[in-house]
């Protein structure tokens, strides 16, 4: 959102002459933030992917290539976040990624995020591997440049991603180590989202009590939408361990019902608990 908003103040009716993004293709890429902010992704991703059909059906050749990268972009998340199980987001973010890599203007600043994206939809795919070796050529980008402040967000954004995809290879202590080491510095979403890195951590090692005594602690009450469910999915994990069905079932049930609200039916948020709900003992 924050390369949007410097889109947007470099956009004036000269600059559009010159081929910078329209003012209405700003408007309706903020309009499609908004929607994915209220976990309406399907309309999110239709207002994004619009101003994509509406240049590629122009002919000739197309002065505003930032407009599609960015709206493509846009589009792609909105499905990522979603969490449609869809083996073309792949290929686009591929595509994406690929451009990104040949220019110096707005989507080389998102390049990063992209491949962290990628990452996603690769552990998603039941590829951790190639996720993790993904989020480490981020981290190591990252590295390289000066320490700038901005950049923390997209840091921790890799970080929870690298132990993501260790926690799909079952290298929990590792994931451990990430989510502990890194937990003091974050705020917000940021610090609920190593929160369940550290849960989902503690139950792979079998630490159950521990587990639940992390999913008890106080976070951030305005969770983002598409985080619904996870960590209660993880807390329910931990109190079935601890043969607590009665309590476990009714958190699973809670995240179950907060994730059909808003996420996709092919999430795998929505498998794994309903997964965990045909394990525990029913009444």
């Amino acid at each position: 959102m924050t390369h949007l908003r410097q889109m947007g103040k470099a956009t004036s009716w000269v600059a559009w002459a010159g081929g910078a993004p329209a003012p209405w293709h700003i408007a309706a890429l903020e309009e499609a933030h908004a929607l994915m902010r209220e976990g309406r992704f399907e309309e999110a991703e239709a207002r994004a992917r619009a101003p994509v059909t509406a240049r590629r059906s122009r002919k000739g050749r197309d002065r505003r290539p930032a407009t599609v990268w960015y709206a493509t972009y846009v589009a792609a998340l909105a499905a990522r976040t979603h969490g449609r199980q869809d083996t073309s987001l792949s290929a686009e973010f591929d595509a994406l990624i690929a451009e990104a890599g040949q220019t110096y203007g707005i989507h080389h600043n998102l390049l990063l995020p992209a491949r962290l994206n990628r990452a996603w939809v690769l552990i998603d795919a039941g590829r951790p591997v190639e996720a993790e070796t993904e989020a480490r050529d981020v981290l190591r980008a990252l590295a390289r440049r000066a320490h700038r402040t901005e950049e923390q967000q997209i840091e921790l954004s890799a970080l929870i991603c690298f132990g993501d995809a260790l926690c799909a290879q079952g290298r929990y202590e590792e994931s451990e180590t990430i989510a502990r080491a890194h937990l003091p510095r974050a705020d917000d979403a940021f610090e609920r989202s190593l929160r369940i890195l550290l849960v989902r951590s503690l139950s792979g090692l079998e630490r159950h009590e521990e587990a639940l005594a992390e999913s008890l602690k106080t976070l951030p009450e305005a969770a983002p939408v598409h985080g619904v469910g996870h960590l209660e999915l993880h807390k329910a994990a931990a109190l079935h361990a601890l043969d607590r069905d009665d309590e476990a079932r009714a958190e699973a049930n809670r995240a179950l019902a907060a994730c059909e609200r808003y996420l996709h039916p092919t999430h795998l948020r929505i498998a794994a608990i309903r997964a965990l709900l045909s394990r525990i003992t029913p009444h």
